[in-house]
């Protein structure tokens, strides 16, 4: 496993994503802020940069475990294994979203609304689900792509 390449993989990788989530609306899919909900998770008003920091950071932690499998001959990194990877991911985050209210300080105090399960508390249903599964497919393939390439 080569660690330099799995987090720049997942740095890449996050910045794609955080792309296609921003022009998500644009496609007909709901808003996907990940970041102002990350921002708002210790502070009502949000701080943007940490919330760019945690989302970075996971970016980053998920590249690693993705690298560290690979390593250990599940899987390998190719556009397919990162598609597959990217699915699995949702699968397990969209189910941790519908536990975040129990950490959130501003979805506590009812200044951010909980996401809910794989994001469909914000309104947007299977669309949300749908996209969320789209951007976590995203990402899988750019850390694939990106990690086989370095």
């Amino acid at each position: 496993m080569n660690a330099l390449s799995a987090i720049v993989a997942g740095l890449v990788a996050t910045l794609v994503m955080s792309m296609v989530m921003a022009l998500a609306p644009k496609m007909g899919f709901p808003k996907m802020d990940i970041v102002g909900m990350l921002s708002t998770m210790f502070s009502k008003k949000g701080i943007p940069v940490l919330g760019w920091m945690m989302h970075l950071m996971m970016g980053v932690i998920f590249a690693l475990v993705y690298a560290f499998l690979w390593s250990k001959g599940i899987g390998a990194a190719t556009w397919l294994y990162g598609l597959v990877f990217g699915a699995a991911h949702w699968l397990i985050v969209g189910v941790i979203m519908a536990m975040i209210p129990m950490l959130h300080v501003g979805i506590r105090s009812g200044s951010v609304k909980a996401p809910g399960l794989y994001m469909t508390g914000n309104g947007g249903g299977v669309k949300a689900f749908i996209g969320g599964l789209m951007g976590h497919m995203i990402f899988g393939l750019v850390v694939a792509l990106v990690y086989a390439l370095i």
